[in-house]
């Protein structure tokens, strides 16, 4: 049930015919894990709190700094030195103090993916690098959860909807993510945002976008890009996607 708050706060959601009542309880009582609370992840966090998802899980293990201040909007000036965690945590609570906000102030890792995963419905991965974002695809395959995963580099950016663990439409098991790349690119040979730079807003983009599947997933609404990498280029601001398949070679990983 929702208090008279929810149904006020809610009544875009609730009138609007594909989402309804039984939408929004769904979103309530969903958890989803977001790995990451930076540029990508502060879209994520606050579009997430807004639509009413009821328990999020924040992995995180950066302090905010000045130089994050240009695209990570869930942060302020004051929160310079805080936990990024505890930031977002504060944030959420200012939005939505409906939603329940669980802090790992950890490095997504090999010793902790397994247990973080197992906790929530959807992981969503807002990460930065290539090594967390393989080991989140090969965990939540593992483990059975569906992973939103986007990545951002200067004016574009890409996004994708993965469930390699369940079938498709036409009953063939869909892809993983190694499907889509085989293996992470040397080090180096991928420049950090710190050093290639990146246009602010570029991460809003896409985080919204991740939020979007998120929230498609939870209600049941439209079609995930599943089997689709969606490529962004904001400095023409073009929009395509691609279609991919099951790799014949894909196993299940194990985390043994």
């Amino acid at each position: 049930m929702f208090s008279q708050s929810e149904l006020e706060r809610y009544a875009r959601h609730i009138v609007l015919r594909d989402v309804g009542g039984p939408g929004q309880q769904k979103l309530k009582a969903a958890r989803v894990l977001c790995i990451g609370t930076g540029g990508l992840g502060a879209p994520i966090v606050m579009y997430l709190a807004a639509a009413g998802i009821g328990t999020l899980g924040l992995v995180d293990d950066d302090h905010v700094s000045l130089s994050n201040l240009q695209r990570q909007v869930i942060h302020g000036t004051p929160d310079v030195g805080r936990l990024k965690v505890e930031s977002g945590r504060d944030a959420v609570a200012r939005l939505n103090p409906h939603v329940a906000v669980e802090t790992h102030a950890v490095r997504f890792t090999a010793e902790n993916a397994r247990a973080l995963t197992e906790a929530y419905d959807i992981v969503v991965d807002g990460s930065d690098n290539f090594a967390t974002r393989f080991l989140a695809a090969d965990t939540s395959f593992a483990v059975g959860r569906i992973l939103v995963t986007a990545a951002v580099s200067e004016f574009d950016g890409s996004i994708t909807t993965l469930a390699p663990h369940l079938p498709g439409h036409d009953g063939s098991p869909n892809p993983s993510y190694r499907c889509l790349f085989p293996e992470p690119p040397p080090r180096g040979l991928v420049p950090a945002c710190a050093e290639a730079g990146i246009l602010g807003a570029v991460v809003g983009v896409l985080g919204t976008l991740a939020a979007t599947e998120v929230l498609k997933l939870v209600t049941g609404v439209g079609e995930p890009l599943f089997r689709k990498l969606l490529m962004v280029d904001l400095r023409s601001m073009r929009f395509e996607t691609i279609d991919y398949r099951r790799s014949p070679a894909t196993v299940r990983p194990s985390l043994d």
